[in-house]
């Protein structure tokens, strides 16, 4: 394809030029032929100009999010980008029904979900518009534990959630107080009320942490649902922004065992797991954080193979993430990576992503961080 042959009246403003940039993106990797590229610029010129926004296709939809997960510099697994199933969900509650949008929500889970065999799965609701900004959920993930603060500062649950939770107690949502109580999903449209629903139980998988040779492992408690769906970052695709478009794949076992269950400002597992252990936690010299955090990743891990529920180890996801960088490079595409973010929490050294470095380059498009609600002029209704 050469840029000659897509060469209608440009578009306008930034949103046109995003467009623009997304269809000669297609139209270079094959998604779309030139000719329909071309002729794709003159009717969103004439959609823009007639309207201010314009709808995308559901090609362009599918091709266009599974290369914002390409271009994501925070995540591991994009070796798998060309799997990423997509769900066009961009009509459901467009009328401001929440209710619907709730139980769209509920079968992106369940599907994702598929019996264990987690799925790769984006489902995309309704862009904001130049008259109507596009609805969103409050919550970090769709599935979260609730976290309770109390009065001397130490926390009961996930301490990372404990604004959220505060704030949708202000909502009227009670929960029973416990370590692993799981928070409903609270729905909003800009400009009216939230609205919360509780999950219902078969939406929310959850897997018990056992060991293979510590018996006494289960008689902590320690459990976690079965499979991340980010759901509070904007999809920004073509010159729009699509403020719900929750994203499921699959853990990867120190996500779990060695931050969610073991950092100081979560859930703080690794004195309980060292006392079982029998190690002296009286000095840092024993290195008894580094070999509980190693027997608590490996009992995630464990639990999960036991359960039948997807989960990858780090060795695994860091090979296969530095299989897709050097797939990328042949394509002739840089691959960018916050090494922040690739690098494990635990053996990080040894894995082969630990003398690369990598630039998060800031590319088009990609999934954003959007401002939390509750702390802005959207919660007030």
């Amino acid at each position: 394809m050469t840029t000659s042959r897509l060469c209608p009246p440009p578009l306008t403003g930034a949103v046109a030029a995003e467009a623009e940039d997304l269809l000669r993106q297609l139209a270079a990797e094959g998604h779309l032929p030139a000719d329909a590229a071309a002729q794709r610029v003159k009717e969103m010129t004439d959609e823009l100009t007639a309207t201010g926004t314009y709808r995308q296709s559901a090609e362009e939809l599918l091709h266009g999010a599974r290369i914002a997960w390409r271009n994501n510099p925070q995540c591991v697994g994009k070796f798998y980008w060309k799997g990423l199933e997509v769900r066009d969900c961009r009509e459901v509650g467009a009328d401001g029904d929440e209710s619907a949008l709730f139980e769209a929500l509920v079968d992106h889970l369940r599907l994702a979900w598929n019996g264990g065999r987690v799925r790769l799965l984006l489902s995309v609701f309704a862009p904001s518009r130049p008259d109507r900004p596009g609805p969103r959920v409050w919550n970090g993930q769709l599935i979260r534990y609730a976290g309770y603060r109390r009065h001397d500062g130490s926390f009961v649950g996930d301490p990372e959630t404990a604004d959220l939770t505060e704030a949708v107690r202000r909502l009227g949502w009670r929960g029973e107080g416990t370590e692993y109580d799981v928070l409903p999903l609270v729905i909003q449209w800009p400009g009216r009320e939230p609205r919360w629903f509780d999950l219902p139980p078969d939406a929310v998988p959850e897997v018990r942490v056992s060991h293979p040779d510590h018996p006494w492992f289960e008689r902590l408690g320690l459990r976690w649902h079965a499979f991340p769906t980010i759901s509070d970052q904007v999809l920004e695709l073509g010159g729009l922004r699509y403020p719900l478009a929750p994203f499921s794949a699959w853990y990867t076992c120190t996500e779990i065992g060695a931050r969610n269950l073991s950092d100081t400002n979560r859930y703080d597992k690794l004195p309980a797991v060292a006392r079982g252990m029998g190690l002296d936690t009286g000095r840092d010299r024993t290195l008894w954080r580094d070999r509980a955090l190693l027997e608590l990743t490996a009992a995630v891990l464990h639990s999960y193979d036991q359960a039948g529920v997807s989960i990858i180890d780090h060795h695994f996801a860091t090979k296969q993430f530095v299989r897709h960088e050097e797939r990328e490079h042949r394509s002739g595409r840089g691959c960018p990576a916050d090494w922040s973010a690739i690098v494990p929490a635990t053996s990080g050294s040894t894995t082969p992503v630990w003398q690369r470095r990598y630039l998060p380059t800031r590319v088009l498009p990609n999934f954003s961080p959007q401002p939390v609600p509750w702390a802005s002029g959207d919660a007030e209704g």
